[in-house]
């Protein structure tokens, strides 16, 4: 099975650092590695810290997602994924960069692409799947907020603490990269999510051909759904506001399935949360069945003082309900 994940920020790595183990690097793996081929589609619109001062700097894409999707792709996370994570926390000029986004920094000068950058990174990282940016263009955020106020730059967007009610990209027409393309028309999976709505997972899908390649591709679309909304960007959401949003700014129907997390959250870690805005994302089944979608729920949380889903669980569920049974069918 071809497996494509889209998304940005810790939710994509998160689900790269389960699926990986079930990737075959022999052909004589496949029984017990499903993955025949695992390719990540990684945002580059982020604008803060050590990415955002490189991308002002050096003109190149911001590394940091895709870092973080080489660290949790990679074979040996103790030590060269820890290399890749290193920051640096003094020096003048080097304070705040990690060691892993200088590296991508200076290799796309020595080899004058970007895409060339990432790949060679990943034969360095030894991982287990393949990494592309979205698109090789220098893209920012525009968010129109439900005020009429304008928001320019995924940060701005994010500490603006308000609701948005429309997002788009800056330029208005950004070409995807030819292998993003690809990798959707062959997948027989694809995943989208978990991750920020407004600045992991539109920013993917409002490039040129991205929703359009979903939306026509044969393979099982599914939507990993976040556990908690975010304050002001999507305080008070439902999962079926969120896919709503997805299909207002795609103007297309992309997802087969939406897998969530059904445990609650303890009381304490909730009351946490709540202080900042932040609350469980309501799973409103009816609501996501009128719009043509089938729920897939389980235990897929994982709690230690912050929220987060649990890796394992969810790579475990993914590839039993979909991959295996899709694999099965043909």
């Amino acid at each position: 099975m071809r497996v494509v994940a889209i998304g940005g920020g810790t939710g994509l790595s998160t689900l790269l650092r389960g699926l990986k183990h079930y990737v075959a690097r022999r052909r004589q793996e496949s029984e017990r590695h499903p993955i025949s081929d695992l390719a990540a589609i990684v945002t580059v619109t982020d604008d803060g810290g050590s990415s955002g001062r490189l991308r002002r700097e050096y003109r190149v894409l911001p590394p940091g997602d895709i870092r973080n999707c080489m660290v949790a792709l990679s074979q040996d996370e103790a030590l060269l994924g820890r290399l890749f994570q290193y920051r640096f926390h003094a020096g003048r000029g080097l304070r705040g960069h990690s060691f892993g986004n200088l590296f991508l920094t200076a290799l796309s000068h020595v080899t004058g692409d970007f895409a060339e950058a990432v790949r060679v990174s990943g034969e360095v990282l030894a991982i287990r799947g393949r990494i592309f940016p979205t698109t090789l263009e220098n893209v920012s955020l525009e968010a129109v907020m439900t005020d009429g106020k304008i928001v320019l730059g995924e940060t701005r967007i994010a500490k603006c603490g308000k609701k948005i009610r429309r997002l788009s990209l800056r330029p208005r027409h950004v070409r995807p990269l030819p292998e993003v393309l690809e990798a959707i028309r062959k997948a027989d999976i694809i995943l989208v999510g978990p991750g920020s709505l407004y600045t992991s997972i539109l920013p993917n899908l409002l490039v040129a051909g991205v929703a359009e390649a979903i939306e026509k591709s044969s393979a099982t679309r599914i939507y990993v759904a976040n556990l908690m909304t975010q304050p002001g960007e999507t305080q008070g959401f439902s999962l079926g506001d969120h896919v709503r949003v997805i299909y207002g700014h795609t103007r297309r129907k992309l997802f087969d399935w939406v897998v969530a997390s059904n445990q609650l959250i303890s009381p304490e870690v909730a009351r946490r949360y709540s202080r900042r805005g932040a609350e469980p994302v309501l799973l409103d089944i009816q609501e996501l069945q009128r719009l043509g979608v089938r729920c897939l729920l389980d235990n897929l949380l994982e709690e230690h003082g912050v929220v987060r889903h649990n890796t394992t669980r969810l790579a475990q569920l993914l590839i039993e309900e979909f991959v295996d049974r899709r694999a099965a069918v043909l």
